[in-house]
């Protein structure tokens, strides 16, 4: 019995021992997991996204500024576009939810549809839509640059101007349209509603409207296009109907693409930086995401007056 009795109490002492040691180990297990999800929840993948909805001309110049900004930085960019698979508007909530936390520490999105992407990291938008102001901004002085193309066809002595307006839920279209307006007041020259298209900032879907303006028996003397591409699109119809680019009709856009100082003859237009816009986008960026506060959430940058060969006084 006492033999029983002792080995009872070993056998207990090791059971109180055991618990001990497992007790122990469970502490240290959860201490290793507790660091292992801080350093998750620390993690940083040293990536930038930019989301476009396409690589066209005006995104692929705020790519080179953005990747001049990040020359100097242990930042990559990464690229992304997903409106067309993704089905229009909202697009990019769906792909920011996708890549922020694990591929990206914060993103960029050019021309968006929405101002209200919940991406769990910083974001900032370039050209933004029109909304709330609560999303960090990179944008040109729309409304200065759309008095500045006005007024030079109007100082040219065209009083009869059409208007090729871009996406109408973006900012920049809505203040290069006021700009429009503006300056037509300021000469005492009516708006004509009839004259005001929508190219939707895109070659082909300018091709219609275009048709449309410079088809009638009243068409206007020059048309101000609300970008470079659509400037270029009312170009091609105004080719294709022998109407002679600045003789008959002439034509200004908006941005200074590369391709406006290519065409025949070259686009004048209203230049905004936008290589600089891609890079101001960058160092804000980098601001928000280093907890720092920046000097402003919303930067405007100057546009300016660019005069080539597709705009004359009128006969």
């Amino acid at each position: 019995m006492a033999r029983q009795l002792r080995l009872g109490a070993l056998d207990h002492r090791n059971v109180v021992d055991g618990g001990v040691r497992s007790g122990v180990a469970r502490a240290e297990h959860h201490r290793q997991s507790s660091l292992v999800a801080r350093s998750l929840r620390a993690h940083r993948t040293h990536v930038i996204g930019i989301l476009v909805a396409e690589f066209e001309p005006f995104s692929a110049e705020i790519l080179k500024g953005a990747g001049s900004a990040l020359r100097d930085t242990d930042y990559e960019l990464l690229a992304y576009t997903g409106a067309r698979q993704s089905g229009g508007a909202g697009w990019e909530r769906r792909y920011l939810s996708r890549l922020s936390g694990t591929l990206i520490d914060g993103a960029i999105i050019v021309t968006p549809t929405v101002v209200d992407a919940d991406a769990g990291v910083p974001v900032v938008a370039i050209d933004p839509h029109a909304g709330s102001a609560e999303l960090p901004t990179v944008e040109s002085d729309n409304l200065a640059g759309g008095l500045l193309a006005t007024r030079h066809l109007i100082e040219l002595g065209h009083r009869r101007i059409g208007f090729m307006a871009g996406r109408p839920d973006l900012d920049s279209s809505r203040l290069r349209e006021a700009g429009y307006q503006q300056a037509l007041a300021e000469a005492g020259i009516e708006v004509d509603p009839s004259l005001v298209r929508i190219g939707d900032y895109r070659r082909d879907s300018a091709r219609e409207p275009a048709v449309e303006l410079l088809s009638r028996p009243d068409r206007p003397t020059a048309v101000f296009a609300g970008n470079d591409l659509s400037a270029i699109g009312t170009m091609d119809v105004a080719r294709e109907l022998g109407l002679d680019v600045p003789g008959d009709i002439s034509v200004i856009g908006f941005d200074d693409i590369p391709e406006a100082a290519r065409t025949t003859p070259p686009l004048s237009t209203v230049r905004q930086p936008i290589q600089q816009m891609g890079s101001a986008a960058v160092e804000l960026l980098i601001a928000l995401m280093n907890g720092s506060a920046p000097e402003t959430k919303h930067v405007r940058l100057p546009t300016s007056l660019v005069l080539r060969g597709t705009t004359a006084p009128p006969r």
